[in-house]
């Protein structure tokens, strides 16, 4: 028997479906995190920076917790924590190279772990960039404002502070094997579509 008349023999190909309208606006929101965690950063790094050359004189450090916790003032032209000391402009390539990173990372981010591990890492990197481009002694050379002693081995600050928590948070989320665009609701009802197909195919 022919099949009816109009009836296509094969089955058209289907389009890959457009993002829903939900999945969007939830991007959006974690943008918006991002951002938001990322200006947060930036605020109170930079802030605490100014009071601490406005509060503090070098080589007069004040003692938080005793010696495991102080304020010690210095200019930085390392690292993190006082590392690297001699190669400032390789460290502010390398922080411009993170906030481009960052930049484009965050219109891929589908998961609220990542938008604030991208927004801290975003924050900080910008925050000691900062002062590498705009504080003596010339640009690219700046020496970074450091104040937050460490059992007297080494010295940071907000901006540190945010870079390493949001590298151990970017571990656990890796380890944890949630990616950085999350489980979207397209791929979720892929996967039950393909389980129902699967079982319905059992007589």
């Amino acid at each position: 028997m022919q099949d009816e008349t109009g009836t296509p023999l094969t089955s058209s190909p289907q389009s890959t479906p457009a993002p829903a309208p939900e999945e969007r606006q939830g991007r959006s929101r974690l943008f918006a995190l991002l951002i938001g965690v990322g200006v947060l950063t930036l605020v109170l790094d930079q802030g605490s920076k100014v009071w601490a050359l406005g509060a503090l004189t070098p080589g007069e450090p004040r003692d938080l917790l005793g010696p495991l916790l102080r304020l010690n003032l210095i200019r930085n032209a390392g690292a993190a924590f006082s590392l690297g000391d001699g190669v400032t402009w390789l460290l502010t390539l390398v922080a411009l190279a993170i906030v481009v990173w960052v930049g484009r990372a965050a219109v891929r981010v589908g998961h609220g772990g990542w938008a604030v591990t991208l927004g801290m890492l975003l924050g900080g990197a910008i925050g000691n960039l900062i002062d590498r481009i705009f504080r003596a002694p010339g640009f690219g050379r700046g020496h970074v404002v450091d104040f937050i002693d460490y059992f007297g081995l080494f010295i940071g600050n907000v901006a540190d502070i945010a870079i390493v928590v949001a590298a151990g948070m970017g571990a656990v989320l890796a380890l944890r094997g949630i990616p950085l665009e999350g489980v979207t609701h397209g791929r979720h009802e892929a996967g039950q579509d393909d389980d129902e197909s699967e079982g319905g195919d059992d007589v």
